[in-house]
């Protein structure tokens, strides 16, 4: 499946069809590094969903061999604690929810091309219910 060229920030569109919201810039997310969860096609993983990290998710992750925790000085990552904001594959959410560790999801920051991964019904269930 192909992913649709990248859209500039103020065009993307999110899964509910309103203009997509930041992630978040602190800690500095996303596949540009800009804050959003937009793709293009070289983002393999599509990382395109906005999530609020729990310690569930963060120790589900690290098994999984992707430790979201542990800082990372050389590539400028300074690790995820439970609040961050930060967008995942949209393949490894799914995974998760599948295993039942599913982090909440905002909504309004989450890029539509996850629906080409996961249905709607299953983001809205796992909505993030706080302030973005």
């Amino acid at each position: 499946m192909e992913s649709a060229p990248a859209s500039a920030p103020d065009t993307a569109r999110n899964v509910l069809d309103q203009p997509l919201q930041r992630c978040s810039c602190e800690p500095m997310t996303g596949w540009f590094r800009d804050g959003s969860c937009r793709t293009d096609a070289a983002d393999l993983g599509r990382h395109t969903v906005c999530c609020v990290m729990n310690e569930a998710f963060l120790s589900y992750s690290k098994a999984q061999g992707n430790d979201l925790s542990t800082p990372v000085p050389a590539f400028g990552f300074p690790g995820l604690r439970p609040g961050d904001h930060w967008c995942v594959c949209a393949s490894r959410w799914l995974q998760a929810h599948d295993d039942g560790m599913a982090p909440p999801v905002r909504l309004d920051a989450t890029e539509i091309s996850t629906l080409e991964v996961i249905p709607i019904a299953t983001l809205k269930a796992r909505a993030y219910q706080g302030m973005a």
